[in-house]
Parts: structure tokens; C-alpha cells; sequence
């Protein structure tokens, strides 16, 4: 879903229009997510606008590929708009309920979807942000790049396909990503393989100006492939993550959060020291619940198809907001702006390991 939330209020569906930039140019699909003073932050009737022009575009001859980004240099996309779920669920409307459902089926229909689709993943990507990327074709980063899932802090769950993209990085790294609610630059982004290829901010009118004018034959996606690697792959520095690999492969393979963070706690080798007592820290301050849940999760959604992810999501969906630490946590982050959220339970050591199985008590492996 989000970290992060609008600035604006939601509008009707009817006014969605300015919020969803669409253009055709030389046989490409243009979408644009056109709330920049929001960080592009996806609404209800942005999504909806999203899924219908996906969907005429796939029946169109003359559409050869999509090309999805954000407005502006801040951001692509840095979430759901969450301030207007917690409006709903406290009005007691149906919106958050549909929200998940719709916002899930389009980020499926890009799983899926027959013609290629190009995102530009400028400046910040996080949440639903990376559930729009992460079924794309082509995932492109620049230097301005932030990649995460950092639902843990506002007490959520990595959620939008995050059970299926994160569990499948190598090693514990997509559990770590989860669990802590950590960004990532480039260089590491794609190291992990959440993307695909480079290219520095100042090159992206370049490629617009090429893509104008490329000549399309019959595999577009090698058409769009072979533009790209005409740009150039710059030299990225080496990946943090690459040196941290072999700690958070054994740190973050333990049973529980608890006893990584008491295992983070001991740590006295040198090179890692600094980082394993800042992800204790950090972990400190996340919910408990919505990280033993995610732990949980992600580990479930390494056995489970594309399909069977998205729905034990949204099994949890349907239940966080009144059981999870959802409401609680955009509270103090977002409403009050106390930034001092009271879990439930305040700590690792309160967790009660049956009431976070009992989460996805009535779900089995076909997403029942």
C-alpha cells in the first residue's frame, strides 16, 4: 500500500481525468500519474482510470507497448492515498474495502498483460507504487531512485504482490526489505532484481525524443530493449546490499522478529556491527504485529502462486483494519502527527504467536 499520503483530498471519479495523463506517441501507450504535490499517490478513481485504459489498449492493434511514470522529479508513485482509506474505514463506508480490490486486479492485469510495459521508476517508489512497477516489462531506475515496501511503519503489511516479488529476491534480502521497511537506491534495486535497467534523470527527455521516432517491428519489447541499451548502461557503485548479503542472510532467516533483533543486539564483528544495532533500532520502532504477520507472510508467499499472493493479501486486508495496528499508526503519523504510535502489542516480546497465526486462520494454499 503506502507510507506516504496526499496532500490532496480525493475527488470524484468523474475528475480523475487531470490525475491520469493519458497521450498516444508512435504506437505508445503514455500514462502518467499527475499528482505530484501528493507524490503521485494512488486514488480509487486513479486505479480505475489506470485499469480501463490498460484494458483498451490491450485491444488495440495499434498500441505496440505502455510507458507508465510519475509527474514531476519527486516521485513515481509513493503509495495508495491512505489518509482517504482511514477516512473510510472511520465513516464506515466501503471504500478501503474496494480499494484493495481494484487496486490488486490492476496490479494482476500488468502481471499479465500481452504487450510490454516500460515503467520509469524516478524518485520515489514505494507501496502501491512498486505494485504498478513490479509486473512491468522493463523497470527502469535512475540516480533520483528510492525503492520500498515500508508498510511496517505506518503498521502494515508489504502488500500489492509484495508477498510474491519480495520472498523471490535471493537469499533473506526481500525479507529484510519487508520486515524493516528499508529503501534502496538503484545500484541495489537492481541488484535484487526489482529492476531492470539504468539510465540517469537527465536522459529521460533523450529517451522520449528516441522513442518518438523508433521504428517498430514484430517483438517490441526487443525493439524498446535494444533503445535502452543505445542510452547507455552507466556505472553504478557496487551494491551495499552485496556486503550486508551474508548478515542478513543469517540474521534474517531466524524463527521469529524477536530473536532477530536480540541476535542484532549481540553482534561485535567490526563490519557489520554499526548496521546490525541501526536495523535493531529500527525494528524497535516498527509495529510488532505488522511485522510478525509480514514475517509470516512472506514466507507463506514463497510457495504460493502470482494469484494465491494477492488473495492471502487480501484475506489480511480484511481484516487489518479493525485487528491490525493500520488505523493506530497513520494516527500518529498522519492524523495527530505525534509520531508516537501505541501498538498493540507494544512490543516483540508481547507478541502472541497464536493471535498472529490466527491471521490467516480460513486461508489454504489455493487462496481460499
Amino acid at each position: 500500500m503506502t507510507a506516504q499520503v496526499s496532500s490532496q483530498a480525493s475527488g470524484p471519479i468523474e475528475a480523475v481525468a487531470h490525475e491520469v495523463l493519458v497521450e498516444v506517441r508512435n504506437h505508445v501507450g503514455h500514462l502518467t500519474l499527475n499528482r505530484p504535490a501528493g507524490l503521485n499517490a494512488l486514488t480509487l478513481g486513479m486505479v480505475r482510470s489506470l485499469q480501463q485504459q490498460l484494458d483498451t489498449w490491450a485491444l488495440d492493434p495499434q498500441i505496440r507497448a505502455v510507458v507508465l511514470r510519475g509527474a514531476g522529479d519527486k516521485a513515481f508513485c509513493a503509495g495508495g492515498d491512505i489518509r482517504s482509506l482511514y477516512d473510510s474505514h472511520k465513516q464506515g463506508d466501503s471504500l478501503h474495502q474496494d480499494f484493495f480490490v481494484e487496486e490488486y486486479a490492476l496490479d494482476l492485469t500488468i502481471h499479465h498483460y500481452r504487450k510490454p510495459i516500460l515503467a520509469l521508476m524516478d524518485g520515489f517508489v514505494l507501496g502501491g507504487g512498486m505494485g504498478l512497477v513490479q509486473g512491468a516489462d522493463l523497470r527502469v531506475v535512475t540516480e533520483r531512485s528510492r525503492l520500498g515496501m515500508p508498510e511496517v511503519a505506518i503498521g502494515y503489511f508489504p502488500d500489492v504482490g509484495g508477498s510474491y516479488f519480495l520472498p523471490r529476491i535471493p537469499g533473506e534480502l526481500g525479507i529484510y526489505l519487508g520486515v524493516s521497511g528499508v529503501q534502496i537506491r538503484a545500484a541495489d534495486a537492481l541488484y535484487c532484481g526489482l529492476a531492470d535497467w539504468y539510465l540517469e534523470s537527465d536522459k529521460l527527455d533523450r529517451f522520449d525524443e528516441r522513442l518518438d521516432r523508433l521504428e517498430w517491428h514484430d517483438t517490441p519489447l526487443k525493439d524498446l530493449q535494444g533503445l535502452l541499451a543505445k542510452l547507455g548502461m552507466q556505472q553504478l557503485p557496487a551494491p551495499p546490499l552485496a556486503d550486508l548479503r551474508p548478515a542478513v542472510d543469517h540474521f534474517f532467516a531466524l524463527a521469529d522478529v524477536p530473536s532477530m533483533v536480540e541476535q542484532l543486539r549481540l553482534v561485535t564483528v567490526a563490519n557489520s556491527h554499526e548496521w546490525a544495532l541501526k536495523t535493531a533500532d529500527l525494528l524497535e520502532t516498527r509495529s510488532p504485529l505488522a511485522m510478525a504477520v509480514t514475517l509470516e507472510m512472506l514466507r507463506r508467499g514463497r510457495l504460493l502462486s502470482l494469484e494465491d499472493c494477492f488473495a492471502l493479501e487480501l484475506h489480511l486486508d480484511r481484516q487489518w483494519f479493525d485487528r491490525g495496528d493500520l488505523i493506530e499508526g497513520v494516527r500518529a503519523l498522519l492524523i495527530d502527527k505525534d509520531k508516537n504510535p501505541r501498538w498493540n502489542p507494544p512490543t516483540l516480546e508481547a507478541l502472541d504467536k497464536r493471535h498472529v497465526a490466527s491471521f490467516f486462520d480460513g486461508f489454504d494454499d489455493h487462496g481460499n
